[in-house]
């Protein structure tokens, strides 16, 4: 009997100890010290030369200013690496959409060498072809994966996430049936970039703590394009005399039309489980929330590994996908162009969206449908299609280019290179329902405040 009693009081000075531990001055000053610096880098908007952006983005374009010879070397010594890579680990023959995308990444990396060094056909050396997309889409994805993912250790790493996430339970999964902690997802990939939202979203999802059904709403419905991005579409169609309109029911209809989807096939029938088996399911806190989000803060700042080997996990990820992504933008944006550009197969493809583009009464409906039809293959052709078009028609085509997320020349490719197992006829599918649903629900909002 007294031995049952002191075995007792041994566990409770035990756990009064722990708890007590779990709320050391270190534990604390890792939690504020480094979230601080990741909210920062990934969610402060400053401005600096002009340019009103997130710390992380100007950080990456002075990298770029500065060095811009060694930072086209480096994209190229990337994209071989990553067009070898897959031969190299015999990835290659997993299926044959492995097989497909080894063969685009070699194809990608050769088009590269040739744009780099000025040799080749004159349709890849034009200005609005290789050029563009290696300046414009490349080099940024390029540079900013690997250095996001430096700062991507400090913010999810110290317990940031796990406190976030069970304030936003309340929010999360009623609406879109994720974890609290998906918020952080969708507003890095709003302030940041996609590429750095399905970062975070792998990371997450290789730790445990997304099921493979919660990961692929995550990738699929909130790695959007950033707001510094949408900017661009804005100033293209002339749309920044309404920009706050235009930011904020492009951010609506996105998230509607996610929590829409998450309710319907595919993702429906995708089941949860989970990349490390069992997984760490996120626990529903139904009282005592700040409490209990602090508690879980502290419990992984105690358990974090040191400094050193959680960026140097996180930069080893980071370095990866960039090279699964780069030499599969370069190959599937081109051969985007080319179609667009210089084959009539878009204009009969449009044909799928002109009945409903014509019910919606948007008043150029066959320009609207062939820009919608166009938005799968890049986010920023649509845009490119509209210039002359109405204020209505730019509007509408501007907000689904964000709200369909999915596209080939650089979101789809940095979905396959993940770990998230989503089939090819899931992502065309839901491209196919987001669109429609974006047509459905922006058109009306066009109407009533424009």
């Amino acid at each position: 009997m007294m031995n049952d009693l002191k075995e007792t009081m041994d566990r409770m000075e035990a756990g009064i100890e722990e708890s007590q531990n779990i709320y050391s001055v270190r534990n604390i000053l890792s939690f504020f010290f480094f979230s601080l610096i990741g909210v920062f880098m990934f969610f402060i908007p400053i401005e600096l030369n002009g340019k009103n952006s997130i710390p992380l983005d100007h950080l990456v374009t002075w990298i770029r200013n500065t060095i811009p010879t060694v930072v086209s070397y480096y994209i190229l010594v990337i994209m071989v690496l990553g067009a070898a890579y897959p031969f190299y680990s015999g990835s290659w023959r997993k299926s044959k959409i492995d097989i497909m995308l080894s063969v685009l990444k070699v194809l990608g990396a050769a088009a590269a060498v040739l744009v780099l060094f000025e040799v080749g056909p004159k349709w890849l050396l034009a200005e609005d072809m290789g050029p563009y997309y290696f300046s414009i889409v490349l080099t940024p994805i390029g540079v900013l994966v690997p250095i996001g993912s430096i700062f991507l250790a400090l913010l999810v790493g110290y317990g940031l996430l796990e406190f976030i996430g069970i304030l936003m339970q309340p929010v999360m999964r009623p609406v879109w049936k994720t974890p609290g902690r998906s918020a952080i997802d969708a507003v890095a990939s709003f302030v940041g970039s996609y590429s750095i939202g399905l970062l975070i979203t792998n990371r997450i999802y290789k730790e445990g703590k997304y099921s493979r059904r919660e990961a692929t709403i995550i990738a699929t419905g909130f790695s959007t394009v950033s707001a510094t991005f949408m900017v661009v579409v804005a100033k293209t169609l002339d749309l920044m005399e309404i920009w706050n309109l235009y930011f904020w029911l492009t951010f609506l209809v996105t998230f509607i039309v996610t929590a829409i989807t998450v309710r319907m096939w595919p993702i429906s029938k995708i089941r949860d489980d989970y990349y490390t088996g069992e997984g760490s399911p996120e626990k529903v806190i139904r009282e005592k929330r700040i409490q209990h989000a602090w508690q879980q803060s502290m419990l992984t700042a105690q358990n974090a590994p040191s400094l050193f080997t959680n960026v140097l996990s996180t930069l080893k990820d980071g370095v990866l996908m960039a090279m699964s992504i780069l030499p599969s933008v370069m190959a599937i944006g081109l051969l985007g162009l080319i179609l667009a550009n210089h084959t009539p197969v878009f204009d009969y493809l449009a044909y799928l969206f002109l009945p409903l583009t014509w019910a919606l009464q948007i008043p150029e409906p066959f320009l609207a449908a062939k820009a919608a039809m166009i938005n799968l293959v890049d986010m920023f052709l649509p845009s490119l299609m509209v210039v002359e078009a109405s204020l209505h028609t730019r509007f509408i085509v501007a907000s689904i280019s964000i709200s369909t997320i999915l596209f080939f020349s650089a979101l789809i490719p940095c979905i396959l290179s993940t770990d998230i197992p989503i089939k090819m006829r899931e992502i065309l599918a839901l491209w196919l329902i987001r669109t429609v649903l974006s047509l459905i629900i922006v058109t009306p909002l066009a109407f009533l405040f424009l």
